[in-house]
């Protein structure tokens, strides 16, 4: 009898051990796309300096997503596709890629089939851009 309380004593205590979570950090983070809004030009913009990053909290939807610690640790890129007919315009995050020395992003910006097709048929102009949070300090590179 003392050896089935004993086991069943060492079974509970083995088997309720506490688990560590694993908190995945992610390469980057899309924090910000809009269809409207972005600058009368086409530009793809790297932000890793402190004081360019700074400007940034002045977005008030930017300055809750971004930490003051970032400025430290990660770069910004802001994708801005400039003047586009009115449509269902997107810029994708195709693929970002770490390699020993640099961030490789790869991007593709989608435009709707309607446009291709005819693009004579919109008058109103949108100004789609994106802004993205690379998890590192390396250098970065757009494709």
């Amino acid at each position: 009898m003392k050896r089935l309380i004993i086991f069943f004593t060492a079974l509970l205590l083995f088997s309720c051990s506490t688990t560590k979570s694993v908190v995945e950090n992610t390469l980057y983070e899309v924090l910000s796309f809009s269809n409207d809004g972005g600058a009368n030009i086409k530009f793809y913009e790297i932000l890793n300096e402190p004081n360019e990053i700074k400007m940034l909290f002045s977005d008030p939807n930017l300055k809750k997503k971004i930490k003051t610690d970032d400025i430290q640790k990660c770069n910004f890129v802001i994708l801005n596709m400039g003047p586009l007919p009115e449509g269902n315009y997107n810029i994708i995050i195709d693929k970002v890629a770490e390699t020993d020395s640099n961030i490789i992003v790869t991007i593709k910006e989608i435009k709707p089939a309607t446009v291709e097709a005819n693009p004579s048929i919109q008058t109103n102009y949108i100004y789609p851009y994106c802004v993205v949070k690379i998890n590192s300090k390396k250098p970065i590179i757009i494709k």
